[in-house]
């Protein structure tokens, strides 16, 4: 039973029940340690120039690794932001539009090139756009930031060896999803694909459903790569960013204030993160998904192989649609 139903299907009740699930009583999963470093390790995450993804960046440079931004703005400043907040001089940028499955292609290609291969791939990058727009290729912009573009981004770093790991481990793979994947009543398979106008009004509605699809996508990789690579995903909660930065004029100062005093600081929001990226035990606890840092089952849809089946032929037949190639 889908129980969370209509709860994120417009941006004041996503809003609302974000907050309140903040109050609720979770139990953790495990916690950080000092102690678990990522020292010689390479970490390549989406969405770093702001936000989660920024916050994340710091934790994990100043835990040992040697970090790759993959941004579309803030190349440099904000890769020297980051070293100077983390005391860490293992930091790069790489230039992507994830809006431009080209640009992903071209990503793949300087990073094999540059680092060779990432122990860990963290695909934290999202939009909430005020209202539909094309992208180059004739898509919709969110499916293809939301969803689309971690199909080919991942897809094509398998394809080329560049997720693996020279140490005693397997490399993981983190999927920043959101609790809002449960709250679609199904999928909209003759629409897969399909380039529709919308307004705000539709948004948050189009943002849970693309992020069904994402962790749809991340049980069937588990499936399809789970003996050579970690698949894991989560839902950070409600984060203090700008994600919502194109909501109507009107409304900006009232979400502003809602989220400075309710929502989570992009550096407490990114702990489920820098967890799935450090924690060793990760194999024995059997974590898949974790709603803050606790451990819960995906939605039954996106468990579904036969959902997942379909995911992954639709995907592959759009791309091709469109003159291109997942790998």
């Amino acid at each position: 039973m889908n129980t969370k139903e209509g709860k994120y299907s417009n941006p004041f009740s996503a809003t609302f029940n974000g907050i309140m699930e903040l109050f609720k009583k979770h139990e953790s999963i495990g916690e950080l340690n000092e102690q678990d470093r990522l020292d010689g390790k390479k970490v390549l995450i989406t969405g770093a120039s702001s936000g989660l993804g920024f916050a994340t960046s710091v934790e994990l440079a100043k835990r040992g690794a040697q970090v790759i931004m993959a941004c579309r703005s803030g190349i440099p400043e904000k890769g020297e932001e980051v070293k100077k907040l983390s005391g860490s001089d293992q930091v790069d940028m790489l230039h992507v539009d994830l809006s431009d499955l080209d640009s992903i292609y071209r990503l793949v290609d300087e990073f094999k090139t540059k680092f060779r291969s990432c122990d860990i791939l963290i695909c934290n990058a999202a939009v909430v756009p005020g209202k539909s727009r094309k992208t180059i290729q004739g898509l919709e912009e969110m499916f293809v930031v939301n969803y689309l573009s971690k199909f080919v981004l991942i897809n094509s770093l398998i394809e080329k060896n560049a997720i693996q790991s020279k140490f005693n481990d397997y490399p993981r793979v983190i999927i920043v999803s959101s609790e809002s994947h449960r709250n679609p009543k199904d999928y909209k398979w003759e629409e897969f694909g399909v380039y529709k106008d919308y307004s705000m009004g539709k948004t948050v509605e189009l943002y849970g459903y693309y992020k069904l699809l994402l962790t749809t996508l991340f049980k069937e990789l588990k499936r399809r790569f789970g003996g050579e690579i970690y698949f894991y995903s989560l839902c950070p909660g409600p984060v203090n960013s700008n994600i919502a930065r194109e909501a109507p004029k009107l409304f900006q100062p009232l979400m502003k204030f809602i989220f400075k005093m309710f929502f989570r600081s992009p550096e407490v929001a990114s702990e489920p993160v820098v967890y799935l990226a450090t924690s060793p035990d990760l194999k024995a606890k059997k974590v898949e998904y974790l709603y803050l840092m606790t451990q819960k089952e995906i939605d039954e849809k996106a468990a579904s192989s036969k959902n997942g089946q379909l995911l992954w032929e639709k995907s592959e037949n759009l791309l091709k649609e469109i003159g291109v190639s997942a790998g």
